[in-house]
């Protein structure tokens, strides 16, 4: 029979760290993304459960395991590399990871500072082996795929333009 502790909750600096340490080497993380976890793990709505969390989190960047900066640079190139996404997608999940404007801005123009959007958006439809479109209710869903990949509907409709899909097919596309 197993015995069951009456909380889940960190009670210590320790052994929150030490939770901190073990989730930074499962996956890199955000500051936000972070705190967010840590929060679920201590009693997040008394001082000293918020303290406990802050303290943790200073310690990690002052021990250089967590940094924003570098957490975006690795993120972007890697959503660039890997999965082919354009810079607009990769802009917007860093978002929802948390991560400040300012950080994004810099880590995304960095990563895409030489990269051809219309070359990375044919990358990534090699990657997802998407047909060239055959109607327009297909042409409509490579256009919005392509969207949702964080590429510029300029750039999509300079695909679709090279792969003969007929002009009436771009209407209703914007």
């Amino acid at each position: 029979m197993m015995a069951f502790r009456s909380s889940n909750k960190i009670q210590t600096e320790e052994d929150l760290y030490t939770y901190a340490i073990g989730a930074l080497g499962r996956r890199m993380r955000s500051t936000a993304e972070l705190k967010r976890l840590l929060r679920r793990r201590v009693e997040a709505e008394t001082e000293y459960g918020q303290t406990l969390v802050e303290l943790i989190i200073r310690r990690l960047k002052d021990a250089g395991y967590l940094n924003d900066a570098r957490y975006a640079a690795a993120y972007s190139s890697f959503r660039r590399d890997n999965e082919k996404f354009g810079r607009r997608r990769v802009i917007t999940d860093l978002k929802v990871k948390g991560v400040h404007g300012e950080v994004i801005e810099k880590a995304v123009d960095t990563a895409y500072e030489d990269i051809n959007e219309e070359k990375q958006a044919r990358e990534y439809l090699r990657r997802k082996r998407v047909p060239k479109p055959k109607d327009r209710k297909q042409a409509a869903r490579v256009f919005r795929q392509l969207m949702r990949a964080g590429f510029g509907s300029k750039t999509i409709f300079s695909i679709l333009k090279e792969w003969d899909v007929d002009e009436e097919m771009f209407s209703g596309l914007e």
